[in-house]
């Protein structure tokens, strides 16, 4: 089916169904809309396959909201869903301000968020079941892998906002604890594009790579600007100077100008390039559904799985209520598109694998180096100074 199980555990419980109800936030418009619109759409793909699934004894409703990339307006959704709406599960929201928003509510209404999306770490909330990547699962095997190879001088970009100042603080200590050294470290709202000054001042530092925590049209405006800095100074180029991601996704490379970050590095738990007979079939379904020319993102196969997750914990469970259902998230082992999750008790996070892609020239990634999955640390209790990154397989 290609689509996500509890390993032996789809019960149909005497006949009956159980009902239940999750709402979907996750703004379509706006600076991050391209992450928006394929958490949207891999959720709702994920509904399609429940209610279209035999074997499923769940019914889901879904209540769908779009804050339009205004943050006040998730918080808006989130309490229209659980003071109105009899919801006492939310999946949405793409950014760390949004999602921190949300959470005194849903803990207000003793409900469960589910956090799909990469995110900066430092954070383990009893009403959250984090399913994206945290630090010790793209950062840190990101760096292990690029230091020894590219150099350890670096720039460091970042959205203005948590996501950008927590991701660069971690990639300062951990650039120090290698011996490393920050070059520049600059900051810029979500929407701007206007990036000459900065461009000029990487130029005239000559780092060894960037980390690139830029969100929207202003990574964007980024990449394409760096891009004709390469063309005119070959110090520049990819092969030379990368740009590296732990957020960039085919869901953005499809909004860019053809080949424009060709050659520059991300990170993530998934990609549409990932071979396996449970990926490919999970991209059949898509392509049924959007058509054969629609690449699937993290962004998208995160949504997919959480709310596949979500149907398989209330199966188990036999209700929605977010004590039972976080009770069968924690022991269960459950089939992905990425292969197989299990949610940390102690944390609520997912263990998962970790992939390196390289942009190729057709809006897609190659995979050159990934590792098994990662059990998370979000506050690195295990290890703060990236020194426990064995098992990294090079692919290429």
């Amino acid at each position: 089916m290609g689509g996500l199980a509890a390993v032996g555990l789809f019960i149909d419980r005497a006949g009956m169904r159980v009902r239940a109800k999750i709402g979907i936030v996750f703004s379509t418009v706006g600076p991050y809309s391209a992450m928006g619109r394929d958490c949207r759409d891999g959720a709702d793909l994920a509904l399609l396959d429940i209610a279209a699934d035999p074997a499923c004894p769940v019914t889901v409703e879904a209540v769908h909201a779009d804050p339009g990339g205004d943050p006040r307006r998730y918080l808006d959704a989130a309490r229209d869903m659980l003071r109105e709406g009899a919801v006492r599960h939310i999946m949405g929201a793409v950014t760390s301000l949004a999602r921190k928003d949300m959470i005194p509510l849903v803990e207000k209404h003793d409900g469960l968020l589910w956090y799909t999306c990469p995110y900066e770490g430092f954070e383990a909330n009893e009403n959250v079941i984090y399913t994206g990547a945290c630090p010790n699962q793209h950062l840190m095997p990101l760096f292990s892998h690029l230091l020894p190879r590219q150099g350890k001088r670096a720039y460091l970009l970042g959205a203005n906002y948590v996501w950008g100042w927590e991701m660069n603080r971690l990639a300062r200590d951990l650039l120090t604890a290698a011996g490393g050294e920050v070059l520049g470290e600059r900051y810029l709202p979500l929407e701007e594009t206007e990036v000459s000054r900065l461009i000029a001042d990487i130029a005239r530092r000559q780092p060894d790579f960037i980390l690139n925590n830029l969100i929207g049209p202003a990574s964007h405006a980024f990449l394409a600007a760096f891009r004709d800095l390469g063309l005119r100074d070959p110090a520049f180029r990819p092969e030379a100077c990368p740009v590296l991601s732990c957020d960039l996704s085919e869901c953005e490379l499809a909004d860019l100008e053809p080949g424009l970050a060709e050659g520059h590095l991300a990170a993530a738990a998934y990609f549409d390039s990932l071979k396996s007979p449970a990926n490919a079939a999970f991209k059949a379904r898509v392509a049924a559904l959007h058509g054969p020319d629609r690449r699937v993102s993290a962004y998208f196969e995160g949504a997919y799985t959480a709310v596949r997750l979500f149907a398989e914990a209330v199966a188990l469970a036999g209700s929605d209520a977010p004590g039972a259902v976080r009770a069968a998230l924690h022991g269960g082992v459950f089939a992905t598109p990425h292969g197989p999750l299990r949610i940390d008790p102690r944390t609520n996070h997912a263990a998962l694998p970790f992939h390196l892609g390289r942009i190729n020239g057709s809006g897609g990634f190659d995979i050159i180096a990934s590792r098994p999955s990662i059990a998370a640390d979000p506050y690195l209790v295990v290890d703060r100074t990236g020194a426990g990154r064995a098992g990294l397989r090079v692919v290429s």
